[in-house]
Order: structure tokens, then sequence, then C-alpha cells
């Protein structure tokens, strides 16, 4: 039986355990890089499968750009390549060649590149210079592209889906008229991600604005949606940038308005990554593995026999074919495991592991009584239930439990959700429990730099919406017309 560390004693490997054990990925050997396992993938295309509905249904198409960039398309955006340079992969070369006394392989120096390409870390500079050759006049736009791939951030720290080197998203790249259109598209991006979040995966959001010394390089603003973990600190779960004029102006891609004169484009990108996955199981998981959200379940409800002989098997496997034609007719994803190279006990503890919400039994007790017996996998609670409530009674409990985790994860967050108005409480509330602190700030990055030298918290957003109003900056007591989120994070 799989052990895991208890979430209270060690929360980093208690996670680490979660993400190993329930076989959603594990280490590949290169450092930064991990390998999505089978299970974990499944759930990545369910939420690819969902996600790229939601951005059809608003108007945006599928696209695909290369995966190196030249190195001069990079550098044109200052700030882009200063911020992102740091963590770039280089290929220089495309060639090795043996020794001829030996086995080793060495780089062939007459393979040198006329020009380095950089392994994109994000794909605005190329899709822009290729947008130079699209757009011409404003019945070019507005182009509503998004490209599902791969990028390589390479990272010094890091964590099993939360912080990779290399990581799976998809990345929205928009190109507009006029800048109210290219703002508008910003937000609603940022809506879907936060109903996305909320409705299917369960995940209670803080939506919010980056402070300028945080947001993403080359934009004009950074929009953002936090989730806060059980241990108090706070997840980025997704960003939409506006990046106004900045990269149509590197690029120098202009369009002829409607009154035939020449404008730059206004532009937006936007991303969420594999990290969604290690905020699903950061979030809701328990001591006993994994719990996932109905809606984000590769499996929804499994149902294991529990017999002493084959003649009771055949029986069970009769009505379990009836059972799984019902679930399937109702769009339930359902699994039916009769290995017999492994008992009950064992099965029961895999699909806690796997935080499958519903597991069905069924044996000699339940055909006398002509039910089965069912666990739900958020709250540990079994009843009984005759096979001809299944059809309505399974659907309903899904929904149930869907809601149910959302509400568990909403109340913690309301609970750790906190006003403070002087520095020595906002210490020992961030060092207590963690948690979003509303504190006022006064707007300058070297009071944050120290709040986060003494404390490891950060400024996470400004929150959408936000009230203005007068106050005093924690730390330095200068004034501050509004209440910015502090947390630790990941």
């Amino acid at each position: 039986m799989h052990q895991l560390t208890k979430r209270n004693e060690d929360y980093s490997k208690w996670y680490n355990d979660i993400i190993i054990k329930s076989e959603l990925a594990e280490f590949s050997g290169v450092r930064g890089f991990m390998i999505i396992k089978p299970y974990g993938f499944s759930i990545w295309e369910i939420m690819k499968k969902k996600l790229d509905k939601m951005f059809k249904e608003s108007g945006h198409k599928n696209v695909y750009f290369p995966l190196l960039i030249p190195k001069s398309f990079f550098s044109k955006e200052k700030k882009h390549i200063d911020d992102f340079s740091k963590g770039c992969a280089i290929v220089t070369h495309y060639k090795f060649k043996k020794n001829k006394n030996q086995e080793k392989l060495t780089i062939d120096s007459k393979s040198k590149l006329k020009e380095e390409l950089v392994i994109r870390p994000t794909s605005e500079s190329i899709v822009w210079k290729t947008y130079r050759r699209w757009i011409q006049s404003y019945r070019d736009l507005p182009i509503l592209f998004n490209q599902w791939g791969n990028a390589i951030r390479w990272e010094m720290h890091t964590r099993l889906f939360l912080r990779t080197s290399e990581f799976l998203w998809q990345e929205g790249h928009t190109a507009h008229s006029t800048k109210n259109e290219a703002i508008e598209e910003t937000k609603k991006i940022l809506n879907i991600y936060t109903k996305f979040s909320e409705n299917i995966m369960a995940i209670p959001v803080l939506k919010g604005i980056k402070p300028y010394m945080d947001k993403f390089s080359g934009s004009e603003t950074t929009y953002c949606i936090e989730a806060l973990m059980q241990d108090g600190k706070s997840l980025q779960i997704g960003t939409s940038h506006f990046l106004g004029q900045n990269f149509s102006k590197v690029f120098d891609v202009k369009f002829t308005n409607k009154n035939g004169g020449k404008e730059y484009v206004w532009s937006t990108s936007w991303g969420v990554s594999t990290r969604l996955i290690g905020g699903l199981a950061m979030l809701h998981s328990d001591d006993h593995g994994l719990i996932l959200p109905p809606k984000i379940a590769p499996i929804q409800t499994v149902i294991i026999p529990i017999y002493k002989n084959q003649k009771e098997l055949v029986k069970i496997n009769e009505i379990v074919e009836k059972i799984k034609k019902i679930l399937k007719n109702k769009g339930i994803s359902i699994k039916y495991d009769n290995r017999e190279l492994f008992t009950p006990g064992w099965k029961f503890h895999e699909y806690e592991m796997k935080g499958i919400p519903i597991r069905i039994s069924i044996g000699k007790n339940e055909i006398k009584m002509e039910k089965v017996e069912v666990f739900r996998r958020d709250t540990y609670e079994k009843s009984h239930i005759s096979w001809n409530m299944i059809i309505t009674l399974i659907p309903e409990l899904l929904e149930k439990i869907q809601k149910n985790i959302y509400k568990k994860a909403l109340n913690r967050t309301k609970k750790l959700t906190i006003i403070s108005d002087h520095y020595e409480d906002f210490k020992k509330k961030i060092k207590d429990k963690g948690g979003f602190i509303f504190a006022h700030w006064d707007g300058t990055m070297s009071t944050a730099k120290k709040i986060q030298k003494e404390t490891e918290a950060t400024i996470r957003c400004i929150p959408i919406p936000n009230e203005k109003k007068i106050g005093k900056c924690i730390y330095s007591g200068s004034p501050s017309t509004q209440r910015v989120v502090f947390a630790k994070s990941y």
C-alpha cells in the first residue's frame, strides 16, 4: 500500500507524494523536466478539451508557431529580452560528430548555426514577426488565435507541475484595431479562466492586476487569477496581458484604418499551463491521496466487485454491465475493475489515492438487497442505493460532490482572507497561517522588496474590483489610495 507523508508534518513532501503515488507524474532524470504519466495526462486532456471549447465559443481559432525562435526576433523588445534571457535555452549547432578512436560524441564545429535559435519561453516575438505579413488593413482584424504547445523557462528551484523548466500550456495571441477592443479581450479571457477554475476545477480564485514591477515583460497591464492553497500560500493560476502597441511598434505592424490612415495594431497575450494540475492536487487533496472534482476526473465512478468464487463474479459481471450502460448513457465516465490479481481492499486504497469521486462496490449481500454500496471520496460517506435509482442518484451525487469540493475550498479561502492595518499584526498573520492579506501599500518597489525580505510575502495583485480608500502604507506609513493583496506564494 502507498503511504503518504502527512500534510501537517511536511506539506511540501506530502504534495510530492500525492503527485508521484497517484501516478500523475514523475521525475525524468533531467533536472527540471518531468514525465507526465497517462493518468496525469488524461487530466490535462480534459482541461485542454474544456478550455479549447470555451476559447472557440468566444471566437478564437487554434494555430501553431515554431518551437525555435531566431535570436534576432527575440531580442527586439527590450523588456522582453531583459526578463526572459535569464532562463532561455539556446540552440547553437545542429550536428554531432563521432571521434574515430572513441565512442564519445562531440559537437561538430562546422555545424554552427549562422543565427542562434531560442527554444521558446513564450511566442510573442515570432507571432508578431508573422503578423506583420498577415495584417495590412482593418479588414484583417481582429486576429483571435490560440496555440497549444510547450515552452521552456530554465528554473533553478523546481517542483512537479508547479514549477518546471518545461511545461505544457496554451498561449493566446490576439491583434486588434483599437485599444478598448484589446483591453476587453484581455478581460474576457480573464473571465474565461475564472469560470473554468471555479466551475470546472472547483478552485475559487481572486481576480486582480499585477503591480507594475511584476507585470509580464513587454505588457502594459497584466491581469491574473490567484488561488489560495491549503497551507495559506498563493498560486498564480493564469494570466492575461494587455500588450498595448509594444510588439506592433517593435515589429512595425501597422494597418490601414477605415479613414485610410496608418495605425499600429493593439494586442494581447494570455495563457495557462500544466501548473493547473499541481494547483488542483495541492488544493483539494487529503492524507489519503487525490480528491478530484467530478468535472475534471478522468474516471468519475469506479465499480469494484466483491466475491468468493467465479459463480458470484459471473453474476456480478451481468449486473455491472447493465449499470455501466445506464451511467455511460448519462455521460458519466466509468471503470469496472474486476481484475483477479488484486483484492478489493487494495483496489479501494488505489482509487482513493487516485481521487475517483465515486466508488461503487457490489457483492453477495448487495445482490440480495438489489442495491449497491456507494462511497464518496470527498466526505468518506457510504450509503446503499437500489439498482433502479442509480440512473438518477449517481448523476445527482456527482453534482453534490462538485459543489461540496468547491464550497470547502471557498470557505477555507474566506477564512484566510484577512484585512490588516498594522505591520506587526501583518507579520504575525503571515507567519502563523498565511492567506490573502489585504493591506495598504505606498506603491514603491523598495517597500515591496523590504516586506518580502522580512516576511516572504509578495504583492499578488491589486484586486478587482478594488474600492479606492485612503489609508497609510502598512510598512512606511506613507499615503495609500487602495489595498493590495499580499501572500506567500509558489
